[in-house]
């Protein structure tokens, strides 16, 4: 049973989704903008009461879809429903069941997230006896009741998100769009988003998540859509896209930045398949379809190279590593 955080206003109660509706069902979806065709025919369906992570390249078309579900931008073909409800023919609808938090925290540094809270509360249509009990059924659920007094101007990065995320819930939504919710936060304030959204979901809301992050994708999302181009390019849970890679991956992690080039020939010469290089993290990885036996040779052409490393093994795929294989590497900074 989904946990609504507040009580709709009188007179503006949302009608009940219908019976059995997906999360999201999105047909032959289309959207274009003059010459540029942003969604070419996205299909994709979501169960109520889960998180879905939308993956994705820039420009794939990842929050037109969000600003589609969200009714502000207009289909050009195909059909997309949200808990059952169309969103072009019963937009209102879909309005009162949806709560949005965009790319960037939208609060008043001069005012207090209680206040903050409130204010979007009365927006939605609540009276203030109202407004203040879902300000308060906020707080509570995203842990804000330390800093709610305080001005939103002396908040830590990680606090305005979890805010912003609380004047999203409000409205007390069924379905909560976020695009890209951890933008620009340290680690520290991303684990905080992260726990903060895991606890929305526990409580039954509905969550579609879009992020350039992938391991975000890792720690929240029971199922992951991946589209390029406006498409749908794979689909289904993180276990599935995992299985569905098929091999297993070698990762060599090198001693000295400047062997990466010979440590990527000799896996190449070994398996035959293209190596990712990251630079950074000083680590070549490479599909394997030959298990055990093939790590064994790899190892035997480094020693025989005098390549040394400082750490080598088979592993299952990453999900970072089914992107790219399904996108390629263009955005991501890797080299082969």
């Amino acid at each position: 049973m989904r946990t609504r955080l507040a009580a709709a206003p009188a007179g503006r109660a949302a009608p009940a989704p219908a019976g059995g509706a997906p999360l999201l069902a999105a047909r032959d979806l289309t959207v274009r903008f003059g010459k540029v065709t942003a969604l070419d025919g996205l299909t994709l369906t979501a169960p109520a009461g889960q998180v879905l992570a939308v993956l994705g390249p820039n420009g794939a078309g990842k929050t037109t879809f969000v600003r589609s579900v969200a009714t502000l931008v207009r289909p050009d073909a195909g059909e997309l429903r949200v808990l059952g409800r169309d969103v072009v023919t019963e937009a209102g609808r879909v309005r009162r069941e949806i709560g949005l938090a965009g790319q960037y925290a939208a609060v008043e540094p001069a005012m207090t997230g209680r206040e903050n809270l409130e204010m979007t509360a009365r927006l939605f249509g609540h009276s203030r006896p109202s407004a203040r009990r879902a300000a308060d059924a906020v707080i509570e659920q995203l842990s804000l009741g330390e800093v709610a007094g305080r001005r939103c101007g002396t908040y830590s990065g990680g606090q305005r998100r979890r805010l912003d995320l609380g004047a999203s819930l409000v409205g007390a939504p069924s379905l909560l769009l976020l695009d890209e919710p951890t933008t620009g936060l340290d680690p520290v304030s991303r684990r905080e988003v992260w726990e903060a959204v895991r606890g929305l979901a526990a409580s039954g809301t509905g969550i579609l998540l879009t992020t350039h992050y992938l391991e975000e994708a890792d720690e929240l999302a029971d199922r992951v859509v991946v589209i390029d181009h406006g498409r749908s390019i794979a689909a289904g849970t993180l276990g599935e896209l995992k299985a569905g890679f098929g091999l297993d991956v070698i990762a060599a992690t090198a001693e000295d930045a400047a062997a990466l080039d010979r440590i990527a020939g000799a896996m190449r010469q070994v398996t035959g398949a293209q190596p990712r290089i990251d630079v950074t993290g000083r680590q070549v990885t490479v599909p394997s379809a030959g298990g055990p036996a093939e790590l064994a040779a790899v190892i035997g052409v480094l020693s025989g190279a005098g390549l040394t490393v400082d750490a080598i093994g088979l592993r299952r795929p990453t999900l970072d590593e089914v992107f790219l294989s399904l996108t390629g590497a263009h955005e991501h900074g890797s080299r082969s």
